[in-house]
């Protein structure tokens, strides 16, 4: 069966104005070991990528953004073009929640700058997509599996991969994970610390089973 893979990996950038931005530390390097593997079986891989420090893998048509609304944009683009098989959405990136009410055109002084930020909320992506079968990330800071079986039901994801990312070895520019398979079903996955690549290949079988 012919299957298509769209990727969503990195950070993505909330700019307050030109020079200053609100991000997090992801290096996109899960979301690019998933496209390396996907692309080596043969399946067609998109990738959508917040700004990293990373090559494009090989058979990888690389999509690069900024913002949560610029990835939205790009996967809403991707989902619509047409594809006879299964389209897997696998939504790694690190997407800002929100983002700040207003940008200024130019660099704000510090005189100008209020102490209090103003916040909106970004669209939720994984959420959103409709027609793919999904898989989300979760990175909480503890032992908390109950929000990542809250977060498949709430995205009607076929998974959610579940990470503590204070837990040595996994998390943000670790090229390991520990990672647990959090499924629709109610089963779960607890894997050993492994890297990056190997879980991957790990989630690609995945869905190869679906």
């Amino acid at each position: 069966m012919k299957r298509r893979f769209i990727i969503t990996a990195g950070p993505t950038r909330e700019f307050l104005d030109p020079v200053r931005f609100l991000s997090n530390p992801s290096t996109g390097r899960m979301g690019y070991a998933i496209a390396r593997a996907a692309a080596a079986k043969g399946y067609e891989v998109e990738l959508v990528s917040g700004p990293v420090a990373l090559r494009t893998p090989k058979g990888v048509v690389r999509h690069d953004v900024v913002s949560a609304r610029d990835m939205k944009r790009s996967v809403d683009l991707l989902l619509k073009q047409p594809f006879d098989g299964k389209t897997f959405f696998i939504a790694t990136a690190a997407v800002a929640d929100w983002r700040p009410k207003k940008i200024a055109a130019k660099k704000l002084k510090k005189s100008e700058m209020s102490s209090v930020l103003e916040l909106e909320r970004n669209p939720d992506i994984l959420k959103s997509v409709k027609g793919a079968i999904k898989i989300g990330f979760a990175a909480e800071t503890g032992s908390n599996i109950e929000e990542a079986q809250r977060k498949c039901r709430d995205k009607d994801a076929a998974m959610i991969v579940f990470n503590d990312v204070t837990s040595p070895g996994a998390g943000f520019g670790t090229i390991t994970n520990r990672v647990v398979f959090v499924c629709a079903d109610g089963r779960s996955e607890v894997l050993p610390l492994m890297t990056k690549d190997a879980i991957g290949r790990r989630i690609v079988k995945f869905c190869e089973a679906l």
